[in-house]
């Protein structure tokens, strides 16, 4: 009996252990899912920026207040919006969030994205509540995504592989769900990224914001080009990415003091150093272009970049910059290269801004490329070609076009020995007919044909753009003025290296500032010369300044070129008279009373103060298609000083909206218009009205149902700093320069770079 017992008890324990196993598994089964949160927060991302999510939350939440500063709550708020989910199905609470995606949830889900996915997740009553498999879930999520056209294409949900440099949870300052990987800061709401640092993953994003971590690809890195702050035996501080890291290494290093201040390539495993490679090869001179994929630089020819290409500022505070901060025409920064790239420019010093490179454009003012050009040199001086250099006597000439074989690679540099005799081009006309450059010249072909660069010293540079932007007659104190902006505004587009890809810094068109299209003059040098290094200043820094022809008597603020009006606090709206006051003129109604009268100020007297102008709706209907016959135009916003913002224009099919000074100017424009100055005078020709400071009054309507609008506005330019001829009015009535400047600047000073306070 016994025995019969044993028997049976023996044969019941694998059929326990097979029903405790069945349990087990169903009960893990329950438990392996996705939460509501992160699928929802996928969802939304495959729709919607987190910004767009944000700004849904912020209108409206369907959480309680208590809840609302969970991460997950705006995903799911843009998705309870969109209708893509219901608070009937999921209840807007952290319980729900935190728990598992069903079944239903994610039949619902798809079959609002797509009437394509509706038979997508197989639902059944019996599967209705049951957790929805991960796996299943970012299969099913890759199809929505597609059926949305946000798959893998340029800001849309993309897999992106990168390293882990470390997040908000051992970086002191950073932001919360901040990671700083190998491709720049990435957030990770509801993800364990930390876990990852120092290795290599695969994740799925959308924007900057990690969505899934798909796998680890890697327990293995290499941080190239690093820069080794210090050195130690057991450990090493280096720049990686934009944090200073403290690396352990896996064995003692034996001479650490050879690895302070170097570039390397730094090799980890599981978080320590097993190998370091040093880039210790230098090379300097001046930068003469800088390209996405190479630097040229003097004496060296063009180098090839690293693909992990670095750039570290030495002096001061020690930082990361970019490429942009490789400025062409100076020889601040010395590189490390290996194997014949260059891994990392290293910035030494501040740049003095003394020279500025400026591309000379074709007759016109059409192209910055020549087909070709020719130069006759004023003095003797050496030509460089390559690395061949020859003797020029003054006097000589020589012609350079598309194809000479002289240009084949070579950049060609013509240094005449006086810098001041110049190098004429007769290939070239200006309003002061063949014009003559100082400095140095350098020609390079293009694809596109030959670009000319004449590298000149800035103060030269400013005695050719003051006379060719205002008239040297102006008085002294409004040349001054004039010459400090120029200035001012020469060193930011210095710094700003927009042409860099060139070797140069800005074109001698209006797309800058107009550069040596006029003859010098004594007046506009000797403001160059006493205005020496002045510039405006912002609490320590080069103010970004715009001046423009003539005011309406108010000028406006850099919130017409949609600038944030904190980031630039004296670029203000400020009355051109005597006190700089500041009116109220953003009503329509108000707006017109001023513009129709003409109060007395700075450049009252100055003819383009007032104009007017008609307008058909003809006219403008050549600009404006698709709304049908224009019948009205009317200025619904307006910015600091009056100007016009948005601008309405109604037609008989429809109503559109233009904005932006410039767009108004454009539109309303036309060069069969003529405009009646205030002293009687009219100009015709011009494509885009003189400003934007402008109201428009309706009139007659024909019997083809063309309407007619009488536009009056006042002044010439943008309206942005400083007039011109309002600081010419200013002069005449015994102000100085400094006062022009603090009207137009206010809170501004003007000093030299290093005494601004």
């Amino acid at each position: 009996m016994r025995r019969k017992r044993m028997i049976r008890w023996m044969l019941g324990i694998p059929v326990i252990v097979v029903v405790l196993i069945v349990i087990i598994l169903l009960g893990e089964s329950e438990k392996h899912g996705i939460t509501r949160a992160a699928a929802y927060k996928a969802a939304a991302l495959s729709a919607a920026t987190v910004e767009e999510c944000k700004q849904a939350s912020g209108e409206a939440s369907a959480f309680p207040a208590a809840s609302q500063s969970q991460w997950y709550v705006k995903y799911m708020d843009f998705l309870y919006q969109s209708q893509w989910i219901t608070q009937e199905l999921t209840p807007a609470t952290e319980e729900s969030a935190e728990g598992f995606l069903t079944y239903a949830e994610a039949d619902y889900l798809a079959r609002q994205v797509s009437d394509n996915l509706k038979n997508r997740v197989a639902l059944t009553e019996k599967n209705r509540s049951k957790v929805y498999p991960p796996e299943e879930w970012w299969t099913l999520y890759e199809d929505m995504c597609r059926q949305l056209g946000a798959w893998q294409g340029e800001g849309e949900v993309q897999i992106e592989t990168l390293m882990i440099y470390g997040t908000f949870e051992d970086v002191e300052g950073a932001a919360a769900w901040q990671a700083y990987t190998s491709q720049g800061g990435r957030g990770f709401e509801g993800l364990g990224i930390g876990a990852y640092r120092d290795k290599e993953i695969q994740v799925l994003v959308s924007g900057k914001e990690i969505i899934r971590v798909i796998e680890k690809l890697s327990d293995s890195v290499v941080y190239k080009n690093i820069w080794i702050k210090e050195a130690g035996e057991d450990q090493i501080s280096g720049y990686v990415g934009s944090l200073t890291r403290q690396l352990p290494v896996s064995s003692r290093l034996k001479s650490p003091e050879e690895m302070t201040g170097q570039v390397a390539d730094v090799y980890l495993t599981n978080g320590q150093v097993k190998k370091i490679v040093l880039k210790k090869e230098r090379i300097q001179g001046k930068v003469l272009e800088v390209r996405e994929d190479a630097i040229e630089i003097e004496g060296y020819g063009e180098v090839p970049m690293d693909s992990d290409f670095r750039v570290y500022r030495l002096y001061g505070e020690f930082r990361r910059q970019s490429l942009s901060d490789v400025l062409v025409g100076y020889d601040v920064q010395e590189f490390a290269v290996a194997d014949g790239r260059i891994c990392a420019a290293l910035t030494l010093r501040p740049v003095d801004a003394q020279q500025i490179r400026v591309l000379i454009m074709d007759t016109g003012f059409g192209s910055i490329f020549h087909d070709r050009v020719t130069m006759e040199f004023l003095s003797s001086g050496v030509i460089t070609i390559g690395e061949k250099e020859e003797r020029f006597q003054a006097g000589e000439i020589r012609t350079f076009q598309v194809g000479d074989s002289a240009l084949s690679g070579n950049r060609v540099i013509i240094r005449p020995d006086d810098k001041n005799a110049g190098i004429r081009i007769p290939t070239l006309s200006r309003a002061n007919g063949t014009p003559q450059y100082p400095g140095h010249m350098e020609i390079k072909e293009e694809s596109e044909g030959l670009v000319i660069v004449n590298e000149v010293y800035l103060e030269d540079y400013l005695k050719r753009v003051v006379p060719s932007e205002m008239p040297a007659s102006y008085g002294k104190e409004a040349l001054k003025a004039q010459a400090v902006c120029a200035r001012t505004y020469a060193w930011r587009q210095i710094m700003a290296n927009s042409y860099k890809n060139y070797g140069a810094h800005v074109d001698d068109s209006i797309n800058f500032q107009v550069y040596n299209n006029t003859e010098t003059h004594g007046s506009t040098d000797e403001a160059v010369n006493e205005t020496y290094g002045k510039m405006v200043m912002y609490q320590g820094d080069v103010a970004e300044i715009y001046y423009f022809s003539t005011s309406c008597g108010h000028t406006t603020d850099g919130t017409i070129w949609g600038a944030d009006p904190s980031a630039f606090p004296y670029l203000k709206g400020v009355e051109v008279k005597e006190g700089g006051s500041r009116l109220d003129l953003t009503d329509n109604q108000t707006f017109a009373e001023y513009i129709k009268s003409c109060p007395s100020g700075y450049e009252s007297d100055f003819s383009m103060y007032r104009w007017t102008t008609k307008v058909t709706g003809l006219q403008v209907q050549q600009k404006v298609s698709g709304i049908g016959n224009i019948t009205d135009i009317t200025m619904k916003e307006r910015s600091a000083g009056g100007i016009g913002k948005v601008l309405a224009i109604e037609g008989t099919a429809g109503t559109k909206e233009i904005r932006g000074e410039g767009q108004i100017r454009g539109i309303l424009g036309s060069k069969d218009l003529v405009i009646e100055k205030q002293d009687g005078e009219t100009v015709t020709g011009w494509s885009s009205l003189p400003s934007a400071f402008i109201t428009v009054e309706k009139g007659e309507t024909d019997s083809t149902g063309v309407t007619s609008f009488t536009i009056y506005g006042g002044g010439y330019g943008h309206g942005v700093g400083m007039s011109q001829n309002g600081a010419q009015g200013m002069a005449k009535a015994g102000k100085s320069y400094r006062q022009i400047l603090e009207l137009f600047y206010p809170g501004t000073e003007v000093a030299e770079l290093d005494e601004a306070s």
